[in-house]
């Protein structure tokens, strides 16, 4: 279950009104990366682990929950970026708020949709999707995908502290920014904690037999005119996982065929056969026409 608490974590007060930021601080509610996308991944990830692992499964279930907190705060910022707007703003959205809200750079969803509040959406009005979150009962897979997340995330908050000049706002972002630092190191330590248990490829539980050994280890080179990616520590040496040795190879490895798929069953109406290379067979002629007239272009002989 669930408890409230009325106050905020941190504040959430801007110094001014401002619907462009507005907009932008909408990324991080409702964005691929935003609190509302990893507040659900961690939740999902927490409720869906088995007995024996219940450190883990508090583990994602208290950072689910302080990220929900971090969208009310997203939320409050918003609401509050676009109250008291100007009285010129004020009475040209009286006329058309449509109108004023696209030259104000503000979006108009926040203006006729949610009524000046946040929206479960990103910065261009795309509502938030639950496809966005990983949860695959694979713990070592989701912390991996939990912090790229978190890195992610961080990064998009950093740019728009970079954007604003309003302290209040910079002060919010202060707090996710290093809340995100936070959320980092932890998932690497819960990375590195597993790593030890499980081994680096997941899922370590997989027979390593049943795979390729021979195709493993090799970085194949599919650029045309360099093989500057040889210059890696992913080329040669040891593996990370400690499983085999890296290598180069400068030509693609192939051992396939050209593929042939058979027709489909005519009730599909897919395209029939088209026979359209015919060596030994003209084409026929064609005219270029202009203004002044058309002339005659021989015709081709297929080889």
């Amino acid at each position: 279950m669930f408890l409230h608490d009325k106050h905020l974590q941190f504040e959430a007060k801007p110094v001014k009104p401002n619907p462009l930021m507005a907009k932008r601080v909408q990324e991080l509610i409702g964005g691929q990366y935003g609190e509302m996308s990893v507040a659900m991944q961690y939740l999902f990830q927490g409720w869906g682990v088995r007995k024996g692992n219940e450190h883990y499964k508090d583990l994602l279930l208290d950072i689910g929950t302080e990220e929900l907190g971090h969208i009310e705060m997203l939320a409050t910022m918003v609401g509050r970026l676009l109250n008291g707007t100007s009285i010129e703003h004020q009475e040209a959205a009286m006329k058309d708020p449509a109108t004023a809200a696209i030259l104000s750079g503000m979006n108009p969803q926040h203006a006729i949709v949610s009524g000046m509040n946040a929206r479960p959406a990103d910065s261009v009005g795309n509502p938030w999707m639950g496809s966005y979150i990983i949860s695959s009962g694979n713990l070592l897979a989701d912390f991996r995908a939990n912090l790229n997340a978190e890195s992610q995330g961080r990064t998009q908050a950093v740019r728009i502290y970079e954007m604003t000049d309003d302290p209040g706002l910079k002060d919010m972002l202060a707090v996710l920014i290093a809340r995100d630092s936070y959320h980092q190191n932890l998932w690497l330590q819960a990375i590195v904690e597993l790593e030890a248990a499980e081994g680096k490829i997941t899922p370590g539980s997989f027979d390593r037999k049943l795979e390729r050994e021979d195709i493993a280890f090799s970085l194949y080179n599919h650029s045309a005119s360099s093989e500057e990616s040889a210059q890696g520590s992913w080329a040669n040496g040891a593996t990370p996982a400690g499983d085999g040795q890296f290598k180069y190879e400068s030509k693609v490895y192939v051992e396939g065929t050209v593929p042939e798929l058979e027709n489909p069953h005519p009730s599909l109406h897919s395209t029939k056969l088209q026979k359209l290379w015919n060596p030994g067979r003209r084409l026929p002629g064609f005219f270029v026409c202009r203004l002044s007239g058309c002339l005659p272009v021989m015709n081709i002989l297929l080889i």
